[in-house]
C-alpha cells in the first residue's frame, strides 16, 4: 500500500509538448540568424577596411605626386635663378672691362696732355731766354763795340752747339724709327713684342677673376671649339647637362671669362673658361694679356686638331711669368676612331670582334706617337724646351674623377694626379712663405 501511494504522490516526468518543440526551433532558427548577421557585419567591416586602405594608399600616390612636382618646380626655379646670376655676372664682367679700357684710355689722355704741356713751356722758356740774350747783346753792341764782337763770336759758338744738338736729335729720332720700323718688322714676321702689364692692370685682372690667396686658380686656354667647357666639366666630376656645368657647343660657347668652383671641398680649386681665340678680335700675341692670364696659378693649354701659335704664345708668356703649364690635346676618343676610319674600318661591317680591337689599338698609337711628334716639332720651331703632352678624352676623365675604372685610359689618370700634384706643392711653397714672412715680421 505504501509504493502504491507513493506512485500516486511522485508523477512521471511530463513528454516535451507541441510549444516547447517550437519555442526551440525558433531559438534555433534565430541562433542562426544572429550567426548570419554576425558573419555579414564581418564582411562588411572587411570591406571597409579594405576601402580605407585603398584612400590612403590613393593619398600617398598624390601626396607623392604633388612631392614631384614640387621638386620639379624647384629644380626649374633653380635653373632661372642660375640663369640670371650668369646673366649678372657676365654684365658685371663687361662693365669691369669698359671701365678698366675708359681709365686706361684716360690716363694715356693725361699722360701726353702733360708731356705737350711740358714740351711747350719748354719751347716757351727758350724763346724767351733767346729774346733776353738778343736784348742783351743789342744793348752791349750800343754801348761796347767790342763787346758786340764779343757776342757775335759767342753766337757763332752757340749756334754751333745749337747745330750739334739738332744733329744729335736728329741721330735720336733716326733710331727711333729705326727701332719702330724694326718691331713693325719683326711683327710681320711673327715675332711677338714683350707687353709687361702694369701694378694696376694687374690688380685690376685679380679683381675681375675674383682671386684670393687661399685659393688654387686654374686656367683653361687655348683656340675656339678644342673643348674646354667639356674638360673643366670632367675635371669637375660633372657631365655638360648637369646643372652647374660649363655651357657646352657645337662652335664656341664662352665668350667671357667664366669662373667655377670644384665640386669637391675636399680641393680648394677654381676652374676658369677663358674665351677662344678666334671668338674675339684680339691678335694672337696679345691674347695672353688680354685676358689677363698672368694672374693664374696653372694654365691648362688645350688645342684640338693641331698646335697653333696662340698656344705657343700662350706657353711663352707662361714662362715669362714662371706660371706652371699643362699641354691637352682633347677628344682622345673621336681622334681615334677617325684614324680607324682612315686605316679601313667601317662600323657597319659585322667584323670579328678581336680584330676589331686589333684595329683600335694600332690606330690608338698611331694617333698616340703622331700627337706628341706635332707637340715636340711645333715646340722645337718655336726654340721652345719640349713639353710633355697629355693625350684625354673627357667621357674617360669623368669617369676617373668618380673614381671609377674606364677601360680606355691614355693620360687621363697621370694629367689629374699632376695637377692636384701641383696644386699641392704650389699651396704648400705658399703656405711656407707666408709663415716666413710672418716670422720675420714678429722678429
Amino acid at each position: 500500500m505504501g509504493k502504491w501511494f507513493s506512485r500516486i504522490l511522485k508523477p512521471e516526468a511530463p513528454n516535451p509538448s507541441l510549444v516547447d518543440i517550437e519555442a526551440r526551433r525558433h531559438a534555433e532558427a534565430a541562433a542562426e540568424q544572429a550567426r548570419k548577421d554576425a558573419e555579414a557585419a564581418r564582411a562588411e567591416i572587411t570591406k571597409l577596411i579594405q576601402e580605407n586602405q585603398e584612400s590612403q594608399q590613393k593619398a600617398v600616390e598624390a601626396q607623392q605626386a604633388a612631392m614631384q612636382a614640387a621638386a620639379a618646380a624647384q629644380e626649374q626655379t633653380h635653373k632661372e635663378m642660375m640663369a640670371i646670376m650668369q646673366a649678372e655676372r657676365a654684365a658685371t664682367e663687361a662693365r669691369s672691362l669698359a671701365e678698366a679700357a675708359a681709365q686706361s684710355a684716360n690716363e694715356e689722355a693725361k699722360k701726353r696732355a702733360a708731356e705737350a704741356e711740358e714740351e711747350r713751356k719748354r719751347t716757351i722758356a727758350i724763346q724767351e731766354q733767346a729774346k733776353k740774350d738778343a736784348q742783351a747783346a743789342q744793348e752791349q753792341a750800343k754801348k761796347f763795340e767790342d763787346a758786340a764782337n764779343e757776342e757775335k763770336r759767342k753766337a757763332a759758338a752757340a749756334q754751333e752747339a745749337a747745330n750739334v744738338s739738332k744733329k744729335a736729335a736728329e741721330e735720336e729720332v733716326k733710331v727711333a724709327n729705326a727701332a719702330k720700323e724694326e718691331a713693325e718688322r719683326k711683327l710681320k714676321d711673327g715675332i711677338q713684342p714683350v707687353v709687361t702689364p702694369t701694378h694696376q692692370e694687374v690688380l685690376a685682372a685679380k679683381q675681375r677673376v675674383q682671386y684670393r690667396e687661399d685659393l688654387f686658380h686654374f686656367a683653361v686656354a687655348g683656340v675656339a671649339g678644342g673643348g674646354k667647357s667639356s674638360l673643366i666639366n670632367a675635371l669637375r666630376g660633372l657631365r655638360n647637362k648637369d646643372i652647374g656645368s660649363a655651357a657646352t657647343g657645337v662652335t664656341e660657347t664662352t665668350l667671357n671669362l667664366a669662373r667655377y668652383g670644384n665640386s669637391n671641398a675636399e680641393y680648394p680649386y677654381v676652374w676658369y673658361d677663358i674665351p677662344g681665340a678666334g671668338t674675339l678680335k684680339i691678335p694672337d700675341w696679345q691674347y695672353f694679356n688680354a685676358q689677363g692670364l698672368y694672374v693664374f696659378d696653372c694654365i691648362i693649354v688645350l688645342f684640338d686638331n693641331r698646335f697653333t701659335m696662340t698656344d705657343i704664345a700662350i706657353l711663352t708668356n707662361c714662362r715669362r711669368f714662371k706660371i706652371p703649364t699643362y699641354i691637352v690635346r682633347s677628344k682622345a676618343d673621336q681622334h681615334i676612331r677617325n684614324v680607324m676610319k682612315d686605316m679601313g674600318y667601317d662600323s657597319d661591317d659585322d667584323e670579328d670582334e678581336d680584330q676589331k680591337k686589333k684595329l683600335y689599338q694600332t690606330a690608338r698609337q698611331q694617333f698616340i706617337q703622331q700627337t706628341r711628334q706635332s707637340v715636340k716639332d711645333n715646340l722645337e720651331n718655336a726654340n721652345m724646351p719640349n713639353q710633355r703632352v697629355y693625350i684625354v678624352s673627357n667621357e674617360t676623365m669623368l669617369s676617373v674623377v668618380k673614381e671609377k675604372r674606364p677601360k680606355k685610359v691614355i693620360d687621363e689618370i697621370e694629367l689629374l694626379n699632376d695637377l692636384i700634384g701641383e696644386a699641392q706643392t704650389r699651396r704648400a711653397s705658399r703656405d711656407e712663405a707666408a709663415s716666413s714672412a710672418k716670422d720675420k715680421k714678429s722678429m
